[in-house]
């Protein structure tokens, strides 16, 4: 059974004629009950017809490009719901820590990488993970003497630890002057637990002392990582992003859309603590349009499990002297929520511990009582370790889980230990929240994961660890269906970006951003899911890359 707009049904002429059309192929709406469509057709950017080859046939004209998908899969553009997009982008030229195994092995890519730059020049990126080399945090006697005439801030791949060296640190005159510098609140320097000094390891609040001396990039440093981590997505399906950037990152976006420059569809975020800038800028510019809007205001509770400063109520168990902390101040925090809701603009909060978590749910059932029901779409991002009673609460309270399922095969070799036995069954719970009727939204958290939405597919659906040690899935009863995955990546990725009546699914009128899989991912053995590729991606109606 076909599916077309009204205006197409009946007509005739070279000029009704779709300018882009899709055939013999499984083409996946995420449309509940509407059953299988072989081929669809485009029209001025938009979704016409969905049905099989000899409806979608009528409309193929001279002008016509078609497509034959020759079996393969057609699906909604995938929506990555919380990335670091810019960052990414500069991450793509910048040193490479992601899989450095041992600690002679980070210390020389960052050497190698020094003697390609000139003298002064910062380097930042890295995405190290010292749990690949048994949990040792790196120090800054690693690197100084390979590094003696360049700054090094590189970051763990969660971003919530960086290393620095020496330079580094005099720019941030961190323990200048024969004085000790104190921990910033929601932050921690780490030090030499003999001598006392900063051993060259900054976690969370910390971070800002390096942030404050570091350069801004320029506006061509900034065009060039966007329009480079755009070629990246793109190549990856990804038509649509939420970005968890800076008011830096919206000029650039607005600059690149201005240009026609803009090859995808961005949800531009900024910090929490500007949500008064954002307040007056919403009334003087408005929110955007279908290409790049903004409204959304991102704020953080706690850490992160990787560098122990997610928030939890018990102890970490392999560091007992602590269970996390909160990165910025709870009365503050709750204030921004309070305000930025009474505005209208859109709330968006990173929890990972449990406590986080319960307290971020508090904070907006509270809010909702004080500013009164709306269509408002809270969010938690990451809530990756859930008490049992915050999973009913996601859906009670309307509030959508923004989720990074690669998290789980990545955190799940090293997770138990952190957190231990009991707390890891409501660990990166995809099952139990979508038993729980909660929204589930799916991202990458590029740069601290891959970008590539097939390797969070295939992290949902089988949960194998990346080591390789959890063939049958990492607590296997929160693996989730293949449909389901999708839908967290596009369907309810829209709604999280209040996108939802454009775009998300393949349905007449809405946005034709689609996206062609090497093979019908739904006849293929779920284990093989992370061999797929994308041989196609398009964005409105334009092919915005061919593999």
């Amino acid at each position: 059974m076909s599916v077309a707009l009204a205006a197409l049904t009946g007509c005739s002429g070279d000029k009704d004629m779709a300018d882009l059309v899709f055939r013999g192929g499984m083409v996946w709406t995420g449309m509940p009950g509407w059953g299988q469509a072989t081929a669809l057709a485009v029209t001025e950017g938009r979704i016409v017809l969905v049905g099989s080859d000899a409806e979608v046939g009528a409309l193929v004209g001279d002008a016509t490009e078609v497509v034959e998908l020759n079996g393969r899969a057609l699906v909604p553009g995938f929506i990555d719901a919380h990335t670091h997009f810019i960052s990414g982008g500069f991450q793509l030229s910048s040193v490479d820590l992601r899989d450095a195994a041992t600690p002679e092995e980070f210390a020389r890519r960052i050497a190698d990488f020094a003697a390609t730059l000139p003298p002064g020049t910062w380097i930042t990126g890295g995405d190290w993970d010292h749990e690949l080399w048994g949990g040792e945090l790196p120090r800054r006697e690693w690197i100084d003497a390979l590094t003696p005439d360049n700054p090094v801030f590189v970051q763990r791949l969660d971003g919530h630890m960086a290393l620095i060296n020496g330079p580094a640190l005099a720019a941030a005159g961190i323990d200048a002057n024969g004085t000790v510098t104190p921990d910033p609140a929601g932050g921690t320097i780490v030090r030499d637990g003999t001598s006392g000094d900063p051993a060259g390891v900054l976690k969370d609040e910390a971070m800002g002392l390096v942030y404050a001396v570091m350069p801004e990039p320029s506006e061509q440093e900034m065009d060039r990582a966007l329009a480079a981590a755009a070629r990246h997505a793109l190549s990856l399906g990804v038509t649509q992003v939420h970005d968890m950037g800076s008011w830096q990152s919206l000029t650039t976006y607005r600059r690149a859309h201005a240009a026609g420059n803009l090859p995808l569809r961005v949800y531009s975020v900024v910090p929490i603590a500007t949500w008064e800038r954002l307040r007056s800028y919403v009334a003087e510019n408005g929110r955007g349009d279908d290409r790049l809007w903004w409204g959304g205001v991102k704020g953080f509770v706690d850490g992160s499990l990787g560098s122990t400063t997610a928030w939890f109520y018990e102890p970490y168990d392999d560091e007992p002297g602590t269970s996390g902390l909160m990165t910025t101040d709870t009365a503050e925090l709750r204030q921004w929520i309070h305000g930025a809701d009474e505005t209208r603009l859109h709330v968006i909060v990173h929890a990972i511990g449990d406590r986080a978590n319960d307290w971020l749910l508090d904070v907006y059932r509270d809010v909702v009582e004080a500013n009164g029901p709306r269509d408002r779409r809270f969010r938690i991002e990451h809530a990756q370790h859930l008490s049992r009673e915050a999973i009913a609460r996601f859906a009670a309270q309307d509030v959508i889980a923004s989720m990074q399922p690669y998290h789980a095969a990545d955190d799940g070799r090293w997770a138990e230990k952190r957190i231990g036995p009991d707390r890891i069954l409501t660990t990166y719970a995809f099952r139990s929240l979508l038993d729980a009727d909660a929204s589930v939204a799916f991202g990458s958290d590029w740069t601290v994961a891959p970008l590539d939405p097939i390797l969070g597919i295939d992290a949902a659906v089988t949960r194998r660890t990346i080591d390789g040690a959890n063939p049958d899935g990492w607590v296997p009863r929160e693996r989730i269906t293949l449909e389901e995955t999708l839908r967290a990546y596009t369907a309810v990725g829209a709604r999280a970006g209040f996108m939802d009546d454009r775009v998300g699914v393949l349905a007449p009128g809405r946005l034709a951003d689609l996206v062609v899989l090497s093979r019908n991912i739904f006849d293929a053995d779920v284990n093989t899911l992370v061999d797929t590729r994308v041989d196609m991606t398009v964005v409105g109606g334009e092919i915005a890359y061919r593999r």
